[in-house]
């Protein structure tokens, strides 16, 4: 540490993100990439955004996209926010909304970058435990059962199909939860919803407590651009406005804008490509419990599995060696499970194929 530092920052976990590794010949699943490219539409909006205009600031507010965003889910421009990726979204919203001096609630097996966030803007976390399935249990996130800090709550957090288990909460349950918890905000993280489950913007007119966030990185394919935004009630929006433009107003570019628009107006591709991974998904499953594998039940664009008679790191250390990159996590109640990503059919086979030498 160097005495230059705040001194809160010594106490500082850092998130640590997926590898990106610059080996050759890889057959990359460890970060939940998606196999396809971006729409086409998408690219050709950014190409022509490459001109003498970049001179210029960007829309501060990004309107084009919140309009885009909007008209896809048939809301206002006004319950939508726009951020240099989900992560940034999610920051604003720790920091705008779950600062009350009361414990946030979310699940102990989950995104890792809460309790980072939690450290960050100095919030108690209280982590509920999955269940022996690893799914959330939505009884446990009342005052009474979760024992928060004599019964008061700060704020729920879950990504939904959760990280890394892949598992889905219905949007009855997510309802049920909303209904539980009216005085706080329930933040619904869904990063990759869209490869098998029901968004919960369907509910955000209904539950002024509910915001919802995505990201374009995933099922859009701009993990490059960073690209997240956020939906819900116009007060949520606006706590996560007035962060930003105490921030950096200009957090997306207008290469950004626009090609995240373009992608949200491109709806056929869109759902060509999301229909592509989830039946590649369930070949993936199909093969690994073919295998042995014990595989969770997944609505994300990766699976979590663990084989009964195989230790977790030394397969993925064996894979490496043949350059295909998994997820292992080497923590409690997960340690023996492998994270893998669908790639293309053809990554998908090497994966299986060498699986199966294993």
């Amino acid at each position: 540490m160097s005495q230059f530092w705040s001194p809160f920052v010594k106490d500082l976990v850092p998130y640590v993100p997926g590898e990106q590794p610059k080996m050759t010949r890889l057959v990359k699943l460890n970060t939940n990439e998606n196999p396809y490219g971006p729409s086409p539409k998408a690219i050709a909006a950014m190409q022509a955004e490459v001109n003498d205009d970049l001179r210029l600031y960007p829309d501060p507010n990004g309107d084009r996209l919140k309009q885009a965003v909007a008209e896809y889910y048939g809301l206002s421009t006004a319950q939508v926010f726009v951020g240099n990726g989900s992560d940034e979204v999610l920051a604003h919203a720790f920091h705008g909304l779950f600062q009350h001096g009361k414990p946030l609630l979310f699940p102990d097996i989950t995104y890792s970058f809460y309790p980072v966030y939690c450290g960050l803007y100095g919030i108690e976390p209280k982590q509920i435990p999955l269940d022996e399935n690893f799914q959330i249990n939505i009884a446990d996130y009342t005052r009474e059962n979760a024992g928060a800090n004599k019964g008061k709550i700060g704020g729920i957090i879950f990504p939904n199909p959760n990280a890394p288990t892949g598992c889905l909460l219905p949007l009855a349950a997510i309802e049920q939860l909303l209904k539980q918890n009216t005085d706080t905000v329930v933040l619904v993280d869904e990063a990759y919803i869209d490869f098998g489950g029901e968004t919960a913007i369907a509910l955000v007119n209904q539950y002024p407590n509910l915001l919802v966030t995505q990201t374009l990185s995933k099922s859009r394919s701009l993990a490059g651009l960073r690209v997240g935004i956020a939906v819900g009630h116009p007060d949520l929006i606006e706590a996560l406005e007035r962060i930003k433009n105490s921030f950096n107003s200009y957090p997306l570019d207008r290469v950004a804008i626009a090609g995240a628009a373009a992608a949200f107006d491109d709806r056929a591709y869109f759902d060509d490509t999301c229909q592509r991974v989830i039946d590649s998904r369930d070949t993936v499953v199909a093969g690994l419990e073919q295998l042995g594998f014990d595989v969770l039940p997944s609505a994300a664009n990766f699976v979590f599995a663990r084989h009964p008679q195989k230790d977790a790191g030394e397969l993925a250390a064996a894979l490496r060696e043949q350059g295909i990159i998994v997820r292992h996590f080497k923590t409690p109640r997960i340690a023996q499970f492998l994270r893998i990503t669908i790639g293309t059919d053809e990554q998908n086979q090497i994966l299986l194929d060498a699986l199966k030498a294993l």
